[in-house]
């Protein structure tokens, strides 16, 4: 049995880190003023962002979030290649979800880092 790797979240705008491992984006646009050489991706997951609609309709309104938590899960549901994707990405260590919005508390990164944890405490 392998160890389930450490999921952490963290802004594209901040400077990559020693620790952050493999990097992931998981916004469905690139975020502006990032030159692709600054980001360090491992790899940009496009599929694993929430839908165009969800996305808009959500707004980084705080008094959406818990509906927005509810239909980004179900749309995670519905995407298990995006989600394996991430989960066996090569390498060992941790793996940084990277995000562009300035509300660290609400976005897609948190939910998507919630949801994976929940799948590997599952599968432990």
């Amino acid at each position: 049995m392998t160890d389930a790797p450490v999921i952490r979240i963290r802004r594209i705008y901040d400077p990559p880190g020693p620790d952050d491992g493999r990097r992931v984006l998981v916004d469905r646009l690139w975020p502006r003023g990032i030159s692709h050489e600054r980001a360090d991706l491992t790899l940009w997951l496009k599929d694993i962002a929430p839908s165009t609609e969800l996305r808009r309709w959500f707004g980084h309104d705080p008094a959406r979030w818990e509906e927005f938590r509810t239909r980004y899960v179900a749309e995670l549901r519905a995407s298990p290649d995006a989600v394996r994707q991430i989960l066996s990405l090569p390498g060992r260590g941790p793996i940084t979800l990277l995000y562009g919005a300035r509300d660290t508390r609400h976005n897609e990164a948190v939910v998507l880092a919630d949801y994976l944890r929940g799948l590997e405490n599952t599968h432990t």
